[in-house]
């Protein structure tokens, strides 16, 4: 019924708006509980919004139906109609005798993070990566690589991790070393659309109750308003058309292939013959001729296409110079974070990472009541029987997953024992009980038995060696000695020699 669908949904923006009204009264400290807050409620303004256009639709009622409805409900029997009702909704119910019934008193009630449910929200723990650090910094490394491995990149030395972090919002010489004609090119493309994607994505996760559809409409007006004006920085009217670059003496020839400058038409011509501008000339065949910029007789189609690919080359530029400025601040962190790990010892890492994850244990798991015991309070809950972290708890599971504790590594050798996870399993061949284990098979340089296990194949491997130093010692000891008339002992080989050159 379309009353009833109506009455419906106007209770169920009631109970999101009281849902919203309790998060906000509930103002978490941890960053996480802050965020998990702030995507719920950013969710209920979603489906606030769905419902209302939902309500919308019915108040409008453009089929009629909706009024049809009021009238058969004023005019007709209404014990008849309630009936008639009745047993349109017992028959739906034998169709689907377990149809769950949702309880909309319970249905926006505050849960834990990453519960499922119309309040669960979403998982935060799933959304952010474990450099970002709930938001707290970027994580920048995979787009650092794809700056490193531009065309047109160089430099005396390789830009580091947190020097990217300065100039990664920096389009113009000199932080920029990517010219003009390399941003034309699809890598530099890709990897700006990239870096503006992530940026993008980035303050959606950390500011979901921000309209960031307004805001990227506003750089859009405001790119529009400043390429209109040429006033975009190495995107003017001429940095957009790169030219051959002017050269104060006549003589000087340019050389559109290897694009580079030569002092006269004499060493143009000596050049033309070398392997490196054919193979330049080759390469520019391939990916389609001479620029378009620079090719004689552009029509204006073409440099209409130019254009275009320029303007949204610098549209995405000017979209990260944007969200750059507005998260300067995480930026500053993410440098200062950067910076303050590479000062640290593997040691200190990983206790760092592990504190981590016990506080994170915590969050999840929840408060205790305030009435235990502290007996209670030290019992370690280990179902799964994990290994235990520095501080004596067992560490995540997903952890256990990702060093892959759980996989089984056997060594026949040390007698059968089995070593779990890949990083035990490689640290064993230079422990004791795999040293002893190759020493009872006769065995003594063990160096050279990485990644054996079986008893045979050490067996095998160590005959042969034993075989090939016996063969090369025999084959040293059949070296015929040949003694001059001085008494000079030599092998035979040098003995002829200089005996041809007339030295004995």
């Amino acid at each position: 019924m379309i009353i009833e669908d109506q009455r419906i949904i106007h209770e169920d923006i009631e109970r999101l708006e009281q849902a919203i009204a309790d998060r906000i009264i509930d103002d978490p400290t941890n960053i996480r509980d802050r965020l998990h807050r702030d995507h719920q409620i950013a969710g209920f303004l979603q489906r606030i919004e769905e419902q209302s256009q939902r309500l919308l639709d019915i108040y409008k009622d453009a089929d009629k139906s909706r009024a049809r409805e009021i009238q058969t409900l004023s005019t007709s029997d209404q014990f008849e109609t309630f009936y008639s009702n009745l047993k349109d909704i017992k028959a739906h119910h034998r169709k689907y005798p377990n149809e769950p019934v949702e309880n909309l008193e319970k249905a926006y009630q505050n849960r834990g993070p990453g519960e499922n449910g119309p309040s669960g929200g979403v998982d935060i723990d799933a959304i952010f990566t474990g450099e970002e650090t709930y938001g707290r910094f970027f994580d920048l490394t995979v787009l650092h690589e794809d700056y490193l491995n531009l065309p047109g990149v160089k430099g005396g030395k390789r830009v580091t991790y947190p020097q990217y972090l300065d100039i990664f919002d920096k389009f113009t010489p000199p932080e920029c070393t990517v010219k003009p004609p390399d941003k034309m090119k699809e890598p530099y493309f890709q990897y700006i659309t990239a870096l503006a994607e992530y940026l993008e994505g980035f303050m959606r996760r950390i500011r979901p109750l921000e309209d960031t559809d307004k805001l990227l409409t506003q750089f859009d007006e405001e790119f529009e308003k400043a390429w209109a004006s040429n006033e975009i920085e190495g995107w003017g009217a001429k940095a957009a058309q790169p030219s051959k670059p002017a050269t104060s003496p006549s003589e000087a020839v340019y050389c559109d292939d290897c694009e580079k400058e030569f002092g006269n038409e004499n060493t143009y011509k000596a050049h033309l013959n070398g392997k490196k501008h054919i193979r330049a000339a080759e390469a520019k065949k391939q990916r389609g001729g001479t620029r378009t910029s620079d090719a004689p007789g552009t029509d204006k189609a073409t440099a209409s296409i130019q254009r275009l690919k320029e303007r949204a080359v610098a549209e995405r530029e000017f979209r990260v110079q944007k969200f750059a400025n507005a998260m300067q601040t995480i930026r500053h962190d993410t440098r200062s974070n950067v910076e303050r790990k590479q000062g640290m010892t593997e040691k200190e890492r990983q206790q760092e990472l592990a504190a981590l994850f016990a506080e994170q244990s915590e969050v999840l798991g929840g408060t205790r009541d305030e009435g235990e015991e502290s007996d209670d309070e030290e019992k370690i809950y280990n179902p799964l029987k994990l290994p235990l972290a520095w501080d004596g708890k067992p560490i995540p599971y997903w952890l256990y997953k990702l060093h892959g504790l759980g996989v089984e590594f056997p060594c026949e050798i040390c007698g059968n024992f089995v070593y779990m996870g890949r990083r035990a399993f490689d640290k064993h061949f230079s422990e004791a009980r795999h040293i002893h284990g190759l020493k009872c098979l006769g065995i003594t340089n063990t160096t050279l038995f990485r990644e054996i296990t079986r008893i045979q194949d050490a067996i095998n491997l160590w005959d042969k060696i034993q075989k090939d130093k016996k063969k090369e010692k025999s084959s040293t000891e059949n070296v015929v000695q040949m003694e001059d008339a001085e008494g000079n002992v030599m092998p035979e080989k040098v003995y002829y020699d200089l005996q041809k050159q007339g030295l004995l």
